[in-house]
């Protein structure tokens, strides 16, 4: 069963609810939230980076959410350290997730050996596997599949076509969205003297820590042996690829379309934008950030900026791709080869 409600609230309970400052009319009645370019009367909207300040003096939002030093503008600011978390915080009070009531599908799969928390909700042909242990407050959605001995927290929600594979372990409030797969076999291949290629039995598990979010049709490997482990906090974008037998630090970000070769080890708070690719066996001090279409052969120090194919820090990247530019005009002042 699916329910959803919108609230109103107050101008004033809003500001009360996000901790801030508010300069404006404390009984507008706040319906919704919304862009800056999008927002009409009702709304409320955000300036987080600054080439949007402009917008906030001609927006149609009821009110916007600054920082603490916004320049004054005509419609009503609510003033905070950050208004991009607040922004996110007031979606929350004003619009709800859907709500799934407890019950079990007359169409699901679950082993007798299974044991499930309380209050789960377990979706149409959903399959548990056997010896499986669920946390309570757990949501299953339609033909997610759970194998044998996977052992998960609590509040765990899985979108449609999610799989957890045998035996991984997956802490409190984990969330996999649609199709996304925790513990497929690695890729691990060794060549035989014909030139034939024999598969390497991937024994490990992949273990998430809790408040990892894996988005849509992103993947983390088994390891062949050990584990693969994400700790906790850490959001892992659509179409990632974890190989085996690596580990992702906490709070870490890993962006759309990124690939983690085997044996990858990426620090705590460390930014990996998208299409990074990171060569196996590297290791990424925490701190760092990979820049977008990055190609990283190797180690990365803590806190460095690095970019470009191969990777290199920011600065160095910067001024070899304005010299790249220039490469045509370059070559045209060499001396021409008389032979």
């Amino acid at each position: 069963m699916w329910l959803y409600y919108n609230r109103n609230m107050k101008l004033s309970e809003l500001a009360q609810q996000l901790g801030a400052r508010l300069e404006g009319d404390p009984e507008q009645e706040i319906t919704g939230v919304a862009g800056i370019e999008e927002a009409g009367p009702g709304h409320v909207t955000f300036v987080a980076n600054p080439k949007y300040a402009r917008l906030a003096h001609s927006t149609r939002a009821a009110a916007v959410l600054v920082q603490e030093d916004f320049p004054a503008i005509s419609a009503a600011t609510l003033r905070l350290k950050n208004p991009y978390l607040a922004f996110a915080r007031a979606i929350a009070l004003l619009h709800s997730m859907p709500k799934h009531t407890p019950g079990i599908h007359p169409t699901a799969v679950i082993d007798a050996t299974a044991r499930l928390g309380r209050n789960c909700h377990v979706g149409a042909y959903v399959v548990i596997g056997a010896n499986v242990t669920l946390g309570d407050d757990c949501v299953l959605l339609p033909h997610v599949v759970i194998y044998e001995r996977a052992q998960i927290g609590h509040r765990f929600l899985a979108h449609a076509h999610a799989v957890v594979r045998e035996g991984c372990r997956l802490g409190d409030d984990v969330i996999l969205q649609n199709g996304a797969v925790i513990g497929a076999d690695g890729f691990g291949f060794a060549k035989n003297d014909q030139g034939d290629w024999h598969k390497i039995p991937q024994s490990g598990v992949t273990m998430l820590g809790d408040a990892v979010e894996v988005q849509a049709n992103a993947c983390v490997d088994r390891a062949s042996v050990g584990q693969t482990r994400i700790d906790r906090g850490v959001k892992i974008d659509n179409l990632t690829q974890v190989g085996h037998g690596s580990s992702v630090g906490e709070n870490t970000l890993l962006c759309s379309q990124t690939g983690l070769a085997g044996s990858t080890h990426v620090g705590r708070n460390v930014i990996v934008a998208g299409q990074v690719g990171v060569a196996g066996h590297c290791t990424i001090g925490d701190g760092a950030v990979l820049l977008a279409q990055a190609g990283v052969p190797g180690d990365v120090p803590p806190g460095q900026v690095v970019g470009g194919t191969p990777a290199m820090e920011q600065r160095l990247w910067l001024r070899c791709s304005a010299a790249m530019r220039r490469l045509p005009e370059m070559v045209k002042l060499l001396p021409k080869n008389k032979e």
